[in-house]
């Protein structure tokens, strides 16, 4: 069968070529191969040689069916893409194609991978043979290929433990979607590869002499070492904000020994003979991850250098290296085979409201390859990104508990929703009668499970209250009570679409334009009154008001704040207009109350943001005579921060973000400031380059 499917792969591409020119059925024959490597069954293998004849081939999935049976025709149709998308497949007339088209073809993986893996696997090593050859291909496609292999392809080879695919996948994406931070690293490890090539022969050795004068044979175990993986050390760079130079740890041994015991005999004598740092100490073999992993590392010091240790077993080692696929590789017992809940996970995100879109960008938030470990009360283990808050952790538990969570205690102590947790914390979550929608938080969390559910609830709270807003707006325009609204919409049949009057000004004014027949006013007042219901634009700052009475001003509220985007109402008080945050709690309670409601929106055209580091004297009263002045100025004060200085000093820094409408000159305002105080920095917001010159 498997000589059967390498013919008929040969025979179905012939005549193709890929872009460096090669036969085209080479690039499956090796995909092949490294599914071979990988362990795989002659279905895959067969799956494997096929994967792109139904798409590129007059080869269908019928055919491939009669051929070579149900099994191979399923992993096939997992791996095919989905080329040609009908109009009412796509998630928006805004979105791009070629994301709906990896999005969707991603999806039909997902969801054929539930029922078996075996289709990720081939797809992995299917995208490990494209990224080796993508030096033919065009610079955007190579960076956009590369970008989704990072955020996507490697972070699934996490998931599944196969570690040897992952690195190489980091490594090679990289080298193309940051080529600059590549080189740096790059140069520097060449630079220095004969020291540091030392540095870790000398520490291999000391390590090997001391197993061997402790009770261990020279067959009893192996030393493996190696320079860390590019991607690795960036990410560290990254994390700690510091240089090459800054890395301690480039270098790394790997101890293998034959049972779990031997693993804490290892590291015993490690650390009696070498001084740990001990804050870089994680057990995986007592606590593996949810991918199946297991290993001790501990960071040691050795003579000026700093060499991170890892401990485990043979078939530890076979499990971190080949995960899911370790026991098709090696069919002995004993080995961890991965969680894979995290795959239904992410299909079952796929809601009435959810675009293939935000499937895909759940996906990548779901696959983080940098990830902690936390623990709840009783114990049982958590896997979450680096910078999950106690709100992520409590979504990881149930939508239900996120959605109700009241308090957190991390390690016994109580801290806000929204603390980052550390590896190894105990995290508990407290939740009340009460759901809490936090829409504002949603990019303060990290999960894609958080978010969606976030995102999730909030759409369909927002929902709900434009429909009240709607009659509410409507309520205030007639001046009649919301039954008789309701009645007059029942009659034009505009009930099941008046939501949209909430957030669409022009919808707003055809309803009212539709409904202002019914109010009975006598003939003689009705000429008066013809325009009483004309509802009229009014442009202030930030805001757009539309109504039919003049309105003076607008204001915010201060218990929401709402920022630009956000969605917003307002509520009539006197001629001014208060604008609240659509779920604020204050402005639920005015809507119960039925206070009086009208149409806002934000102006199409944000305000300049700028800004300012100054000083200002030490004493008192001249922070209020600086917010004063600003007043004067008609500048708009957002934020306003004390840096940090020394108790001796006469002035405070402040760091100032202001608002400007268009009718101010930043210029002339920042020369009337100059004037007064001491500028460090004046800059523009809307362009982080564009200095505007202190």
């Amino acid at each position: 069968m498997l000589l059967k499917a390498v013919d008929y792969c040969i025979r179905l591409h012939d005549g193709q070529f890929r872009k460096s020119g090669e036969p085209y059925s080479i690039h499956p024959i090796l995909v092949c191969s490294f599914v071979a490597h990988m362990g795989g069954d002659e279905s895959m293998l067969i799956a494997a040689l096929l994967h792109d004849v139904v798409e590129d081939t007059h080869c269908d999935e019928d055919e491939v069916k009669f051929e070579f049976g149900e099994e191979v025709t399923n992993l096939v149709r997992g791996l095919t893409k989905i080329v040609a998308i009908r109009e009412n497949e796509l998630a928006s007339s805004s979105s791009n194609e070629k994301l709906a088209a990896s999005a969707l073809t991603f999806r039909k993986m997902l969801l054929v991978s539930i029922e078996d893996v075996r289709v990720l696997v081939i797809k992995l090593c299917d995208r490990l043979h494209n990224m080796l050859t993508l030096e033919v291909l065009r610079p955007e496609k190579q960076k956009r290929i590369a970008e989704e292999t990072l955020v996507v392809y490697a972070p699934i080879a996490h998931r599944l433990g196969i570690s040897s695919v992952k690195n190489i996948l980091e490594d090679l994406s990289f080298k193309y979607v940051l080529s600059k931070e590549y080189a740096t690293i790059e140069s520097y490890i060449n630079e220095h590869k004969q020291q540091l090539q030392l540095k870790i022969n000398s520490f291999s050795q000391k390590v090997s002499e001391k197993l061997l004068t402790n009770g261990f044979t020279e067959d009893s175990f192996m030393i493996q070492k190696r320079i860390k993986h590019y991607y690795s050390i960036y990410l560290k760079m990254q994390r700690k904000g510091i240089s090459i130079e800054e890395v301690l740890d480039l270098l790394a041994v790997r101890v293998l020994v034959q049972n779990p015991k031997d693993c804490y005999l290892v590291l015993g004598i490690l650390h009696m003979n070498f001084n740990p740092l001990i804050s870089r100490f994680k057990d995986y073999v007592a606590l593996p991850k949810q991918n199946g992993y297991q290993t001790i590392h501990t960071t040691i010091f050795d003579n000026k250098a700093i060499i991170e240790a890892q401990i485990r077993t043979f078939d530890m080692h076979k499990t971190a290296e080949y995960g899911v696929a370790a026991h098709w590789k090696y069919k002995s017992g004993g080995l961890i085979t991965p969680k894979l809940d995290w795959l239904s996970d992410i299909s079952a995100a796929e809601g009435d409201d959810k675009s293939i879109e935000d499937l895909y960008e759940y996906a990548k938030d779901s696959l983080y390859a940098e990830d902690i470990a936390v623990y709840s009360p009783k114990g049982g283990i958590f896997t979450l990104p680096r910078g999950a808050t106690a709100l992520d952790y409590a979504y990881e538990i149930h939508s239900e508990v996120g959605l109700h969570a009241k308090e957190a205690y991390v390690n016994r102590v109580r801290v806000p929703l929204l603390t980052e947790l550390k590896n190894g914390d105990i995290v508990r979550i407290v939740t009340g009668d009460e759901a809490h929608y936090r829409c504002s938080w949603l990019t303060s969390v990290k999960t894609g499970k958080a978010r969606a559910t976030i995102r999730s609830f909030c759409r369909q709270k927002v929902r709900d209250i434009n429909g009240q807003v709607a009659i509410d707006i409507l309520v205030g325009i007639f001046s009649v009570q919301e039954k008789i609204i309701l009645e007059w919409l029942e009659k034009e049949n505009l009930s099941k679409k008046i939501a949209r009057a909430a957030t669409d000004s022009v919808y707003l004014q055809d309803v009212v334009n539709a409904l202002k027949k019914y109010p009975r006013q006598d003939k003689i007042f009705s000429l008066k009154f013809a325009d009483k219901y004309e509802v009229k634009k009014q442009k202030f700052d930030n805001i757009v008001v539309y109504s039919n009475y003049k309105i003076n001003a607008t204001e915010f509220d201060y218990c929401c704040n709402p920022k630009r985007g956000d969605d917003i109402i307002g509520f009539k008080n006197g001629h001014n207009v208060v604008v609240h945050h659509k779920l604020c709690e204050r402005a639920a309670k005015l809507m119960e109350d039925k206070e009086e409601m009208v149409f806002v929106k934000w102006t199409r055209n944000a305000p300049h943001r700028y800004k300012i580091i100054l000083s200002i004297e030490n004493k008192r009263g001249s922070l209020a005579a600086f917010l004063t002045y600003l007043a004067k100025l008609n500048v708009d004060l957002v934020t306003i921060t004390l840096t940090e200085s020394d108790e001796r000093v006469v002035a405070d820094y402040f760091d100032v973000t202001i608002e400007l409408n268009e009718n101010l000159d930043s210029n002339e305002i920042r020369d009337k400031l100059k004037d007064r105080y001491k500028i460090v920095e004046f800059k523009s917001l809307s362009d982080a380059y564009h200095n505007e010159g202190a």
